[in-house]
């Protein structure tokens, strides 16, 4: 019964159709956002806004179409600082490997406790700066 009421042609045609939807709803709010993010006057952000909330469909297609490439340049800067700090504060974390700054600074206390000899300092420390 539910099928001859509702065709599996219109089932797929629905599912398009939200699909698109989302899609541009997803699009929209990308478009909103890079508005915001652009570094341009507040006129001209206002006046993009408005264009986009009167003629959503066209305006949305229109900004894509004009700022498409800075929309892409600004993702990537931001994908690229994002990253940058992950690996920043991963680094940070796993205490990564010792500067040689640190090395040398092991070895002056090594070598003033008698530890090492002054020759063995210098041989180590020549091998840290090499």
């Amino acid at each position: 019964m539910l099928a001859y009421d509702y065709p599996l042609l219109g089932f797929f045609w629905s599912v398009l159709m939200v699909f698109l939807f989302v899609a541009w709803i997803v699009l929209l709010l990308r478009v909103f956002g890079d508005i915001f993010r652009r570094d341009s006057s507040g006129w001209s952000k206002a006046l993009w806004c408005l264009f986009v909330i009167v003629l959503p469909l066209l305006g949305t297609f229109v900004y894509v179409i004009a700022h498409g490439d800075g929309m892409i340049t600004r993702d990537i800067a931001a994908a690229s600082e994002q990253q940058d700090a992950v690996d920043t504060y991963i680094r940070t974390v796993a205490g990564g490997a010792p500067s040689p700054v640190d090395e040398l600074e092991k070895l002056a206390a090594l070598r003033d406790r008698g530890v090492i000899s002054d020759v063995e300092f210098a041989d180590q420390k020549a091998r840290l700066l090499a």
